[in-house]
């Protein structure tokens, strides 16, 4: 069986709003949630970028049951990993262990606000590696000193350290991400069904750790109108990582993905409210080996009727995969 979780997302709805569609989908019965940590959305239609991590506190406040996790956060250009660490174990006990660490080597897109520079990815994912371990470190619990090829810190501690530390997630796209993965996390992120990932992720250590995938859907009664808001919102979304991760900003986004037509993006997304087109569109996770699979409602204004639609239809329907 595997898990269906519901996605905060964070560039197409306010914090106020994202911590109620996430209430919300506690309630529809979703098994999980996760939340993007941007600095700007995608495109310029999606329109929001809050701080992820002041919704999550509040989203633990507000919901009791449902599981949180990020996303993912890059700790290695906005975020220090030492304060990624603080952040993460104080989200665990705000949550009473419900929260889960999801990290990345990051995107442009949020990161260059910093004004840092923006290294080839073999260096992003070499800080990644080495962020890792210093948030490990921390975890465990005592002071922590480090001084690395990337970071430096200087006798830090966590002073409210809870008792179980949140499990990471790694994001993959690539044998190098792999190897991080399966070495440093408790569980695999991925965005696409890609068995090769899966592969390379058990080959490095991964076997018997959990494997967290994504997927867009454009729910609507109307079929045009779920391709019309897929296209205006997440065209972007077919341009794979290794073009996402570069573009600085939503006018290069919109730049790459001028020529995306609505029906390209009908192809890639499930649009409009039929049961069996969204749960063909989750089946090559399930037959990949993903254990949950958490669904990106595009459209911030268009979350209840989704959630209203899943609890009664989409969510019985996927507890069959």
């Amino acid at each position: 069986m595997v898990h269906i979780g519901y996605t905060m997302m964070t560039e197409q709805a306010g914090p106020r709003e994202l911590v109620g569609h996430v209430v919300g989908a506690e309630r529809a019965g979703f098994d999980f949630s996760v939340i993007s940590d941007h600095s700007f959305p995608w495109l310029e239609a999606q329109g929001h970028a809050p701080y992820a991590w002041s919704v999550l506190g509040a989203a633990a406040q507000a919901t009791s049951r449902i599981p949180l996790m990020t996303y993912v956060t890059c700790p290695t250009f906005r975020y220090h990993p030492a304060v990624i660490a603080q952040k993460a174990a104080t989200m665990q006990l705000l949550s009473e262990g419900r929260f889960r660490l999801g990290l990345g080597s990051g995107e442009n897109l949020n990161e260059h606000i910093v004004g840092a520079g923006w290294p080839a990815a073999h260096v992003r994912l070499d800080m990644l590696e080495e962020a890792v371990e210093i948030i490990r470190s921390l975890f465990a619990g005592g002071y922590v000193s480090h001084h690395g090829t990337h970071f430096d810190v200087e006798n830090a501690r966590l002073w409210d350290l809870p008792d179980d530390p949140p499990p990471i997630g790694i994001a993959v796209s690539g044998d190098r991400s792999c190897q991080i993965a399966g070495t440093y996390g408790d569980l695999l992120i991925a965005t696409e069904p890609k068995q090769e990932l899966l592969t390379a992720f058990d080959a490095h250590g991964g076997t018997g750790k959990p494997r967290v995938g994504q997927l867009p859907v454009s729910y609507d009664p109307d079929p045009d109108a779920a391709v019309d808001r897929a296209h205006r919102q997440f065209r972007w979304a077919l341009g794979g990582w290794k073009v996402n991760a570069e573009l600085p900003g939503p006018a290069g986004f919109a730049q790459a993905s001028q020529y995306t037509r609505p029906e390209d993006v009908a192809d890639a997304i499930p649009c409009g409210d039929d049961v069996e087109a969204f749960v063909d569109a989750v089946r090559p996770y399930a037959d990949a080996g993903f254990d949950e699979v958490a669904l990106v409602q595009i459209g911030g204004d268009q979350q209840e009727s989704f959630l209203a639609w899943s609890e009664a239809k989409l969510l019985p329907a996927l507890a069959e995969l």
